[in-house]
């Protein structure tokens, strides 16, 4: 926090920077392209694709803003320097707004799809909420992250017109792709969610297991989303899918430390790929 020469608080631009920091950017920036990259393909237009847009990004905020706020206290105690809330950046309370502002303009965005599009997407919100408020120090820890990517598939088919379920290879991918991101995501943190009482299925299984379970279900992933489209798969497809893998596995194998990002960017970035196979085949979602 900085001081005008007068004394006064300096209306910099700070504040905007330091919430962007707390509401977890990278996965924000990365779900919300995904979706409205789905719905582009699958034939929502210009303006549906812009609904789906908004509505995930306001639901994405929420969440990750959320998240912070609620584990501001225990960030602390763990010297979690890259967390703003943890640090005395931004108070608690001021994530905590945030969080509920953004939710509150995610509710009729997500209902300009209509009413079963904006049903499925809050559902996959309300997801992401239960994980940070009770889910996250359970053996159900994975469950709203498989219901919250699961929900993505299904917010961009019911949205269209007609409103179509989405298939079950779409659906099945994405609750996949989410659960390898949430083995991913607290890998760097196992030791310190552990002293903390945070006791989900990662935490349960340890190090050494997640290290190689996010992998092994990103190759279950590409198995359903080169298999299960209708026709033959392609060789475009086969080239993707071993990309993914290869970016997947090499962020696993990679001797970095415990506390590093990078098998969390090398799973995006395989997630990136593996939702190319999707995109490639979003015609086929409905």
């Amino acid at each position: 926090m900085t001081l005008h020469p007068l004394g006064a608080l300096a209306p910099a631009a700070r504040p905007v920077p330091v919430l962007l920091r707390a509401c977890h950017l990278e996965p924000t920036i990365a779900v919300t392209a995904f979706g409205t990259a789905l719905a582009a393909v699958a034939g929502r237009g210009t303006t549906g694709s812009a609904a789906v847009a908004t509505a995930v990004l306001t639901g994405q905020l929420s969440v990750g803003w959320c998240n912070d706020a609620l584990d501001a206290r225990r960030d602390t105690a763990c010297g979690r320097r890259d967390k703003p809330a943890a640090t005395g950046e931004v108070p608690p309370r001021t994530v905590a707004v945030a969080a509920g502002t953004a939710l509150a303009l995610c509710v009729p965005l997500s209902l300009l799809s209509g009413g079963a599009a904006g049903a499925a997407h809050l559902t996959g919100v309300a997801a992401g909420w239960s994980y940070n408020l009770v889910l996250k120090r359970t053996v159900l820890s994975p469950l709203p992250y498989a219901v919250g990517f699961a929900s993505l598939p299904a917010f961009v088919t019911l949205g269209l017109r007609p409103s179509l379920w989405p298939a079950w290879w779409a659906v099945t991918a994405g609750a996949l792709l989410g659960v390898a991101a949430h083995v991913v995501n607290v890998l760097p943190d196992i030791e310190d969610d552990l002293a903390a009482g945070v006791c989900g299925l990662p935490q349960r299984l340890g190090r050494r297991a997640c290290r190689w379970l996010a992998p092994a279900t990103m190759m279950v992933a590409l198995g359903v989303l080169i298999a299960g489209p209708p026709g033959a798969p392609r060789c475009r497809d086969w080239s993707l899918g071993a990309a993914s893998a290869a970016v997947t596995l090499a962020g696993a194998a990679l001797p970095l430390g415990r506390r590093s990002r990078w098998p969390f960017r090398a799973a995006i970035v395989g997630s990136g790929v593996a939702v190319a196979l999707l995109l490639l085949r979003g015609a086929d979602m409905a």
